[in-house]
């Protein structure tokens, strides 16, 4: 949803590099260029008026800090500022002291307030609660019935007395529902009301006399982020009508330019509390602020995928896997392993979902958009074609077993070697670092597990690449009169204090590495 605001805002921060200070033009030419990105994603023109504002005077107040170049700063500036707009702080729903909490959704049709009662049910379940849904919206055709599948899927019960579709009264509904609520005991009552295709005083009505009716502890407003300014006076009309205690962004995954989730909050005065990015009942997270603004800054939303990871990683099978990775030369870690661990990846969401938390991804966008999920089906059928045994060692698969696979899981023999191939190069590279061996192609570091020291010894082989280029530079140097220094031999029972009497100009990087960090230093 964000894309386009990302990239504007990007190219404005790279304008700054390499400037030694920020100047009054400089200050006033980067707002001018942040203010037109806001106003193409849509964003209020009076939250972008109060934003620029103060990102300006901060500018020209801020002490420039000896670690951050001009760029920095701004981005720095701009990201707090960012959090402030989109609430501050991150807001948790209030529950009640004596059971149940009462939680009433409202919203326009089609803004997805039915579904997100079942990923709110789903979410609260998983906290430990005990969600009872109540159909209330009993205008619009099949929402009951909506409901009632959507509760099944999340694993929650529906009430529902009425059948909808224009039949029965939604504020007796709701006062029954606290009565069930209380009686089942269930800690939480989420109440679904009907929405409209428009604001209208018999929308108002019935959901001012619900409130009334269940006095909820929380009233959520459900927004399509998708709709742009129109949310926002949405939310303002049925502030003022009705009133809410908090704000839900729904379809966040959508292409649409942004404007609601920036403005909202700061036009209303109510906090967005939660986020719903995708289809999938799961696709629902508490909003944080900070991380949002993260995502939008290209920074990622590490703490995010570290929670994702933590509900859908195995701990158990993954603290396994890395022992098989750091022993034995990771020998013992195979495909049935690297096929567990990639299906619980799956289960975090899309791969470019995932790769899009990652700070710096902006840059590949592309790259990310473009990456098929079916090649991941692909990679499941091949490993699901093979035995047991030759998923623990895939180094018995012979030309015959290849072919046997490849028929199996409906591919090309290519595709069964590339597969492999590739498994055996990750399989290497993780070994070498779960070892602690550094950078595939470079030696062990000494005094690190599974290193060795510079000049000899176990675990420092160099490459072929590397031994080439030392050959070279050996012979450059017998040319000289003066000799360069020799590399000093490391005695047998290394210890890792005696670092200190090593020439570290007898330390040679490989050819490419060398380069890349020489590029760097001229940056």
């Amino acid at each position: 949803m964000f894309n386009t605001l990302q990239d504007r805002l990007a190219a404005t921060f790279k304008s700054l590099r390499g400037k030694g200070r920020l100047t009054d033009a400089d200050i006033d030419a980067t707002a001018r260029e942040i203010r037109i990105a806001l106003l193409e994603a849509d964003v209020n023109l009076g939250v972008v008026k109060d934003f620029i504002a103060k990102v300006k005077e901060r500018a020209r107040e801020a002490e420039v800090s000896a670690a951050l170049n001009p760029a920095q700063q701004i981005v720095k500036i701009v990201n707090e500022e960012l959090v402030q707009i989109l609430g501050g702080e991150t807001r948790n729903l209030r529950f009640a002291k004596r059971p149940p909490t009462i939680i009433m959704l409202a919203g326009l049709q089609g803004a997805g307030k039915t579904t997100l009662a079942g990923k709110l049910a789903m979410w609260l379940k998983g906290q430990g609660h005990s969600p009872l849904l109540a159909a209330c919206d009993l205008q619009r055709p099949n929402a009951v019935n909506q409901l009632q599948i959507v509760g099944q899927r999340a694993g929650v019960q529906t009430f529902a007395p009425e059948p909808g579709n224009g039949v029965g009264d939604p504020v007796a509904v709701a006062r029954q529902a606290v009565t069930e609520a209380e009686r089942s005991l269930h800690d939480v009552l989420i109440i679904d009301t009907a929405g409209r295709l428009g604001i209208d005083a018999e929308l108002m009505q019935q959901a001012a006399d619900i409130r009334e009716a269940t006095s909820p502890d929380e009233v959520l407003f459900v927004v399509d982020a998708m709709i742009g300014q129109d949310a926002v006076n949405t939310a303002k009309a049925f502030g003022d009508g009705v009133g809410f205690d908090g704000v839900v962004l729904t379809k966040l995954d959508g292409d649409a330019r942004g404007g609601a989730a920036l403005s909202i909050a700061r036009v209303t005065g109510k906090p967005i509390m939660f986020a719903s990015n995708g289809e999938k009942l799961t696709d629902f997270d508490v909003f944080h602020p900070d991380r949002m603004a993260g995502r939008i800054l290209d920074m990622g939303d590490m703490l995010t995928l570290i929670e994702q990871a933590e509900r859908t990683f195995d701990a158990e099978q993954s603290q396994k896997a890395a022992e098989k990775l750091m022993t034995g030369g990771g020998k013992e870690f195979g495909l049935a392993d690297f096929l567990q661990q990639m299906q619980a990846v799956r289960k975090m969401g899309p791969l470019s979902k995932i790769f899009g938390m990652l700070p710096g991804m902006g840059q590949f966008k592309d790259q990310i958009e473009n990456i098929d999920e079916k090649e991941i089906d692909r990679i499941e059928a091949i490993i699901h074609s093979m035995t047991p045994a030759e998923r623990d060692n895939p180094k018995i698969l012979n030309g015959s077993r290849r072919a046997r696979i490849a028929k199996g899981s409906g591919v090309e023999v290519s595709d069964v070697n590339s597969l492999v191939n590739r498994f055996f190069d990750a399989r290497k590279m993780m070994s070498s670092l779960a070892g602690g061996g550094g950078m595939p192609g470079m030696p062990g570091m000494p005094g690190m597990p599974g290193g060795g020291a510079p000049g000899g010894g176990r675990g420092a082989k160099p490459g072929k690449r590397v031994t080439q280029q030392r050959k070279k530079n050996q012979k450059g140097k017998r040319a000289k009169a003066k000799p360069a220094p020799q590399r000093q031999e490391t005695p047998a029972g290394f210890d890792p204090s005696q670092l200190g009497n090593l020439d570290p100009s007898s330390f040679q990087l490989p050819p490419e590495l060398q380069k890349m960090l020489d590029q760097q230093n001229k940056r």
